[in-house]
């Protein structure tokens, strides 16, 4: 009796499910609408810096574009332009100009536009600028959605700030940008742990590896020419002061306008990097 009431029962659920059409929004004028989706790991960050790569001399940041709405067996085209009332940084100096046109592909409802930054202008090493792109219909979409939807700004720059692991290793002194730069230039890694248990209760594990960096970073400072001379493929050159002070410029080849202070001290006769405060730079 117990299993005819169940099979009963079981029969109501059934019969009294329907299927049922899902409702897409629609435009007035019958095209489909266009937004920028959010940013995911891999279309890289709308904070972008080059002060990780300095030799880089562009990179690309990729702009994820959504279709609201129905997709359709042929190509649409949609425009994506630089808002000017919030963008600072200056098309062909920053960026390269957008296209005129870009196209969402048949029978797809999402496409990565490619946006590429620009690392030829030597003041990004001491300000960011920012580029803010609005996605519109085009021939192929409509433009209904809120600006905020069809809104993305890429904030970017060639400098560095203090890292948060940066504090819990004295052996590297005060923070400096140009400091900064030399490590990742020399010492292997991007990174050191953070010595903190709260953060990874196995950091102590960690700690021999990151002296082998920090102390990369000193046989570094301490000979830049001899570091020059065993790694060819990094691209960086030294190169002395025609002014008969006996200092040198460290730089990388492909970015010659950017170079590093190597002043010579004669009561030492010896040759330190200078920071951007003028302090002399010591590991």
């Amino acid at each position: 009796m117990k299993n005819t009431f169940l099979l009963f029962a079981l029969t109501l659920v059934i019969i009294s499910c329907k299927k049922e059409s899902l409702t897409t929004y629609s435009s007035p004028n019958g095209k489909d609408n266009i937004y920028l989706g959010p940013a995911s790991a891999d279309t890289a960050a709308y904070t972008y810096t080059f002060a990780y790569s300095p030799a880089q001399l562009r990179d690309t940041v990729w702009v994820k574009v959504t279709v609201s709405g129905e997709r359709t067996h042929q190509p649409r085209s949609f425009v994506l332009t630089a808002d000017p009332k919030n963008t600072t940084a200056v098309a062909a100096k920053h960026y390269e100009p957008l296209k005129a046109t870009y196209t969402m592909p048949a029978d797809s409802g999402v496409v990565h536009v490619p946006v590429i930054l620009l690392n030829s202008d030597t003041a990004l090493q001491n300000k960011t600028v920012k580029l803010s792109v609005v996605v519109s219909g085009g021939t192929g979409f409509t433009a209904d959605l809120p600006p905020a939807l069809r809104t993305k700004q890429i904030t970017f720059s060639n400098r560095l700030e203090e890292p948060n692991w940066w504090p819990y290793w004295g052996q590297l002194g005060a923070y400096s940008r140009v400091k900064h730069q030399l490590f990742l230039i020399s010492s292997g890694t991007r990174d050191l742990v953070q010595l903190n248990g709260a953060i990874d209760p196995n950091f102590y594990l960690q700690i021999p590896r990151c002296l082998y960096y920090i102390n990369n970073v000193h046989e570094f400072l301490q000979d830049p020419f001899t570091w020059v001379q065993q790694n060819p493929a990094a691209g960086y050159t030294l190169t002395k002061r025609t002014d008969n002070s006996g200092d040198y410029d460290f730089y990388n080849t492909s970015t010659p306008d950017k170079k590093f202070w190597l002043k010579y001290f004669p009561s030492v006769n010896k040759l330190i990097f200078i920071d951007e405060n003028g302090n002399q730079i010591i590991i």
